[in-house]
């Protein structure tokens, strides 16, 4: 079993920065794709960004287009750690943060649009004028 938790979230003003964690626990399955999900009141879960990692051909990462440019996503997973860097936040980046994982099989694509098995708890972040 796979238990994420994520921490950082916070109110900021916009234009301000915070940095998301996610602790992920658990070794089996071992998980390779990673995403950031967000959700704001009366709005739909949307992806922010996912990571796969581990691969032969490397590493990468995807981002809507929202946020490119602004967030990066990045993880140490030697000490079990997935990040979310936020700069130059704006107001409509509120909402609460989650993260989630899954394993992907051969030619999956880690994609926000793919079925992640995993999802922590959120954490709030609230941005404003």
């Amino acid at each position: 079993q796979v238990q994420l938790m994520e921490s950082g979230g916070d109110s900021v003003q916009a234009g301000e920065s915070l940095r998301l964690s996610c602790v992920v626990a658990g070794i089996y399955p071992r998980i390779n794709c990673m995403g950031w999900f967000r959700q704001a009141p009366g709005n739909e879960r949307e992806g922010v960004a996912t990571l796969f990692y581990g691969g032969a051909a490397g590493d990468y990462s995807l981002y809507a287009d929202s946020v490119k440019g602004r967030f990066t996503v990045s993880q140490d997973m030697n000490n079990n750690m997935l990040y979310l860097q936020m700069n130059s936040l704006k107001i409509e980046d509120t909402g609460t943060y989650y993260c989630a994982a899954v394993r992907l099989g051969p030619g999956g694509l880690c994609t926000s649009n793919e079925k992640f098995d995993y999802w922590g708890q959120g954490t709030q972040v609230t941005v404003s004028a």
